[in-house]
Protein backbone atom coordinates (compact mmCIF):
# COMPACT_ATOMS: atom_id res chain seq x y z
CA UNK A 1 0.00 0.00 0.00
CA UNK A 2 2.83 2.62 1.06
CA UNK A 3 4.86 1.88 -2.31
CA UNK A 4 1.06 2.25 -3.84
CA UNK A 5 0.51 5.57 -2.56
CA UNK A 6 4.47 6.96 -3.26
CA UNK A 7 3.41 5.51 -7.02
CA UNK A 8 -0.06 7.41 -7.35
CA UNK A 9 2.20 10.58 -6.05
CA UNK A 10 5.08 10.68 -8.39
CA UNK A 11 5.20 12.60 -11.54
CA UNK A 12 7.62 11.00 -12.81
CA UNK A 13 7.69 11.32 -16.70
CA UNK A 14 5.54 14.27 -16.56
CA UNK A 15 6.13 18.13 -17.59
CA UNK A 16 4.41 20.94 -15.51
CA UNK A 17 4.61 24.49 -16.40
CA UNK A 18 5.06 26.95 -13.24
CA UNK A 19 4.57 30.45 -13.24
CA UNK A 20 5.91 32.68 -10.72
CA UNK A 21 8.48 30.07 -10.45
CA UNK A 22 10.80 32.25 -8.44
CA UNK A 23 8.27 33.32 -5.91
CA UNK A 24 7.53 32.04 -2.42
CA UNK A 25 4.93 29.40 -2.84
CA UNK A 26 6.29 29.24 -6.81
CA UNK A 27 9.67 27.94 -5.51
CA UNK A 28 8.10 25.55 -3.24
CA UNK A 29 6.10 24.08 -5.76
CA UNK A 30 8.66 23.79 -8.56
CA UNK A 31 11.26 22.18 -5.44
CA UNK A 32 8.25 19.66 -4.77
CA UNK A 33 7.57 18.54 -8.10
CA UNK A 34 11.51 18.32 -9.12
CA UNK A 35 11.52 16.08 -5.82
CA UNK A 36 8.43 14.35 -7.55
CA UNK A 37 10.62 13.18 -10.43
CA UNK A 38 8.55 15.86 -12.53
CA UNK A 39 10.51 17.82 -15.32
CA UNK A 40 9.66 21.27 -14.55
CA UNK A 41 9.80 24.87 -16.60
CA UNK A 42 9.79 27.90 -14.37
CA UNK A 43 7.82 30.92 -15.68
CA UNK A 44 9.03 34.22 -14.34
CA UNK A 45 9.81 37.95 -15.54
CA UNK A 46 13.16 38.47 -17.08
CA UNK A 47 16.02 37.66 -14.19
CA UNK A 48 13.99 35.83 -11.69
CA UNK A 49 14.87 32.14 -12.42
CA UNK A 50 13.45 29.35 -10.78
CA UNK A 51 14.87 26.80 -8.39
CA UNK A 52 17.69 24.79 -9.54
CA UNK A 53 17.17 21.63 -11.89
CA UNK A 54 13.96 23.72 -13.46
CA UNK A 55 14.18 25.09 -16.74
CA UNK A 56 13.69 28.87 -16.72
CA UNK A 57 12.01 30.85 -19.05
CA UNK A 58 11.34 34.89 -19.07
CA UNK A 59 7.55 35.48 -19.04
CA UNK A 60 5.57 38.36 -18.18
CA UNK A 61 1.93 36.37 -17.42
CA UNK A 62 0.26 40.17 -18.00
CA UNK A 63 1.13 39.87 -21.45
CA UNK A 64 -0.66 37.33 -23.88
CA UNK A 65 1.85 36.90 -25.67
CA UNK A 66 4.53 35.80 -23.48
CA UNK A 67 2.08 33.19 -21.92
CA UNK A 68 1.65 32.02 -25.53
CA UNK A 69 5.13 31.79 -25.97
CA UNK A 70 6.03 30.16 -22.16
CA UNK A 71 3.30 27.80 -22.99
CA UNK A 72 5.36 26.90 -26.51
CA UNK A 73 8.32 26.67 -25.37
CA UNK A 74 7.37 24.22 -23.03
CA UNK A 75 5.58 21.99 -25.28
CA UNK A 76 9.27 22.14 -27.44
CA UNK A 77 11.36 21.56 -24.67
CA UNK A 78 9.80 18.55 -23.42
CA UNK A 79 7.28 17.99 -25.91
CA UNK A 80 4.29 17.80 -23.70
CA UNK A 81 2.68 19.51 -20.88
CA UNK A 82 0.79 17.31 -17.98
CA UNK A 83 0.43 20.16 -15.56
CA UNK A 84 0.00 23.90 -15.31
CA UNK A 85 0.55 25.64 -11.51
CA UNK A 86 -0.54 29.27 -12.18
CA UNK A 87 1.52 30.66 -8.64
CA UNK A 88 2.00 34.56 -10.11
CA UNK A 89 0.83 37.55 -8.67
CA UNK A 90 1.05 41.40 -7.52
CA UNK A 91 -0.54 42.74 -4.60
CA UNK A 92 -0.78 47.24 -5.05
CA UNK A 93 -3.23 47.77 -1.93
CA UNK A 94 -5.10 50.54 -1.46
CA UNK A 95 -8.60 51.78 -0.33
CA UNK A 96 -11.14 51.80 -2.82
CA UNK A 97 -11.49 55.55 -2.74
CA UNK A 98 -7.95 56.32 -2.81
CA UNK A 99 -7.26 53.49 -5.26
CA UNK A 100 -5.46 54.83 -8.96
CA UNK A 101 -6.62 53.18 -12.40
CA UNK A 102 -2.96 51.49 -12.67
CA UNK A 103 -3.14 49.72 -9.16
CA UNK A 104 -6.64 48.25 -9.98
CA UNK A 105 -5.62 47.38 -13.61
CA UNK A 106 -2.09 45.77 -13.18
CA UNK A 107 -3.63 44.17 -10.60
CA UNK A 108 -6.58 42.38 -12.77
CA UNK A 109 -4.13 42.18 -15.69
CA UNK A 110 -1.48 39.67 -13.59
CA UNK A 111 -3.43 37.88 -11.35
CA UNK A 112 -6.60 37.27 -13.86
CA UNK A 113 -6.37 38.55 -16.98
CA UNK A 114 -2.87 35.95 -17.03
CA UNK A 115 -5.37 32.85 -15.75
CA UNK A 116 -7.50 33.31 -18.67
CA UNK A 117 -4.48 33.46 -21.17
CA UNK A 118 -3.11 30.41 -19.94
CA UNK A 119 -5.89 28.18 -19.85
CA UNK A 120 -6.36 29.33 -23.01
CA UNK A 121 -2.95 28.54 -24.62
CA UNK A 122 -2.51 25.44 -21.94
CA UNK A 123 -6.25 24.05 -22.55
CA UNK A 124 -4.69 23.32 -25.99
CA UNK A 125 -1.77 22.05 -25.46
CA UNK A 126 -3.42 19.48 -22.47
CA UNK A 127 -5.78 18.03 -24.91
CA UNK A 128 -2.85 17.45 -27.17
CA UNK A 129 -1.33 15.65 -24.34
CA UNK A 130 -4.39 13.05 -23.62
CA UNK A 131 -5.21 15.53 -20.72
CA UNK A 132 -3.75 16.78 -17.49
CA UNK A 133 -4.12 18.97 -14.89
CA UNK A 134 -4.58 22.74 -13.88
CA UNK A 135 -4.39 24.25 -10.31
CA UNK A 136 -4.76 28.34 -10.01
CA UNK A 137 -3.33 30.13 -6.65
CA UNK A 138 -6.08 32.08 -5.42
CA UNK A 139 -6.69 33.23 -1.61
CA UNK A 140 -8.66 33.39 0.82
CA UNK A 141 -9.83 36.80 0.38
CA UNK A 142 -11.50 36.05 -2.60
CA UNK A 143 -14.41 34.60 -0.22
CA UNK A 144 -13.95 37.56 2.45
CA UNK A 145 -12.61 40.43 0.59
CA UNK A 146 -10.18 42.60 2.43
CA UNK A 147 -9.96 45.86 3.48
CA UNK A 148 -7.41 47.86 1.14
CA UNK A 149 -7.55 44.85 -1.31
CA UNK A 150 -10.30 45.17 -3.77
CA UNK A 151 -8.39 44.69 -6.79
CA UNK A 152 -6.49 41.62 -5.53
CA UNK A 153 -9.38 40.04 -3.47
CA UNK A 154 -11.89 40.88 -7.03
CA UNK A 155 -9.02 39.31 -9.14
CA UNK A 156 -8.83 35.83 -6.88
CA UNK A 157 -12.49 35.95 -7.12
CA UNK A 158 -12.50 35.66 -10.76
CA UNK A 159 -10.27 33.11 -10.70
CA UNK A 160 -12.15 30.84 -8.83
CA UNK A 161 -15.24 31.55 -11.38
CA UNK A 162 -12.51 31.08 -14.14
CA UNK A 163 -11.52 27.56 -12.50
CA UNK A 164 -14.92 26.58 -12.58
CA UNK A 165 -16.03 27.29 -15.44
CA UNK A 166 -13.04 25.77 -17.46
CA UNK A 167 -13.72 22.63 -15.20
CA UNK A 168 -16.88 22.36 -17.29
CA UNK A 169 -15.23 22.88 -20.35
CA UNK A 170 -12.15 21.09 -20.13
CA UNK A 171 -13.29 17.77 -18.05
CA UNK A 172 -14.74 16.21 -21.55
CA UNK A 173 -10.68 16.43 -22.49
CA UNK A 174 -9.32 14.44 -19.32
CA UNK A 175 -8.11 17.89 -18.09
CA UNK A 176 -9.31 18.62 -14.13
CA UNK A 177 -8.98 22.46 -13.31
CA UNK A 178 -8.79 23.23 -9.74
CA UNK A 179 -8.04 26.10 -7.15
CA UNK A 180 -5.99 25.94 -4.33
CA UNK A 181 -6.85 28.73 -1.65
CA UNK A 182 -4.21 29.72 0.76
CA UNK A 183 -4.75 31.84 3.87
CA UNK A 184 -1.46 33.73 5.15
CA UNK A 185 1.46 32.58 3.91
CA UNK A 186 4.82 33.32 4.90
CA UNK A 187 6.54 34.74 1.74
CA UNK A 188 8.50 37.88 0.76
CA UNK A 189 4.91 39.91 -0.42
CA UNK A 190 3.50 39.03 2.79
CA UNK A 191 7.00 40.02 5.06
CA UNK A 192 6.45 43.58 4.04
CA UNK A 193 3.31 43.72 5.84
CA UNK A 194 2.88 44.86 9.48
CA UNK A 195 3.31 42.85 12.43
CA UNK A 196 0.16 44.11 13.49
CA UNK A 197 -1.36 42.98 10.71
CA UNK A 198 0.52 39.26 10.51
CA UNK A 199 -0.14 38.55 14.23
CA UNK A 200 -4.30 38.79 13.80
CA UNK A 201 -3.69 36.32 10.98
CA UNK A 202 -2.32 34.01 13.48
CA UNK A 203 -4.96 34.35 16.02
CA UNK A 204 -7.51 33.56 12.94
CA UNK A 205 -6.14 30.65 12.13
CA UNK A 206 -7.34 27.50 14.16
CA UNK A 207 -3.73 25.60 13.97
CA UNK A 208 -1.80 29.00 16.02
CA UNK A 209 0.34 28.94 13.19
CA UNK A 210 0.95 30.97 9.64
CA UNK A 211 1.21 29.20 6.61
CA UNK A 212 4.33 27.80 4.98
CA UNK A 213 5.15 27.62 0.94
CA UNK A 214 5.01 23.53 1.32
CA UNK A 215 1.78 23.58 3.20
CA UNK A 216 0.14 24.73 -0.06
CA UNK A 217 3.01 23.40 -2.19
CA UNK A 218 1.98 19.36 -0.91
CA UNK A 219 -1.56 20.64 -1.47
CA UNK A 220 -0.69 21.70 -5.45
CA UNK A 221 1.12 18.28 -5.81
CA UNK A 222 -2.16 16.48 -4.58
CA UNK A 223 -4.30 18.21 -7.19
CA UNK A 224 -1.78 17.54 -9.96
CA UNK A 225 -1.11 13.65 -9.05
CA UNK A 226 -3.41 10.59 -9.64
CA UNK A 227 -4.80 10.22 -6.10
CA UNK A 228 -6.93 13.15 -7.13
CA UNK A 229 -8.08 11.59 -10.57
CA UNK A 230 -11.18 12.37 -10.00
CA UNK A 231 -11.55 15.57 -8.25
CA UNK A 232 -12.07 18.83 -10.84
CA UNK A 233 -14.18 22.15 -10.40
CA UNK A 234 -12.86 22.72 -6.99
CA UNK A 235 -11.85 24.83 -4.07
CA UNK A 236 -9.29 24.20 -1.63
CA UNK A 237 -8.76 25.99 1.22
CA UNK A 238 -4.99 25.79 2.43
CA UNK A 239 -5.25 28.21 5.31
CA UNK A 240 -4.55 26.44 8.93
CA UNK A 241 -8.63 26.85 9.80
CA UNK A 242 -8.48 30.89 8.94
CA UNK A 243 -11.32 31.29 7.26
CA UNK A 244 -14.01 28.73 8.44
CA UNK A 245 -17.76 29.27 7.39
Amino acid sequence: MTEQVACNLSLEGRVALVTGGSGGIGSAVVRLFLAARARVVSADLAGRPGPAGAVSIACDVSRVGDVAAAVAATSQHAGRIDCVVHCAGITRDALIAKMSDDEWSSVLATNLDSAFYLLRSAGSALRDAGGGAIVLVSSINAERGKAGQANYAASKAGLNALAKTAARELGRFGIRVNVVEPGWIDTPMTAALSPDLRNRAVGETLLGRIGRPEDLAGAVLFLCSDLSQHITGQVLRVDGGQLVV
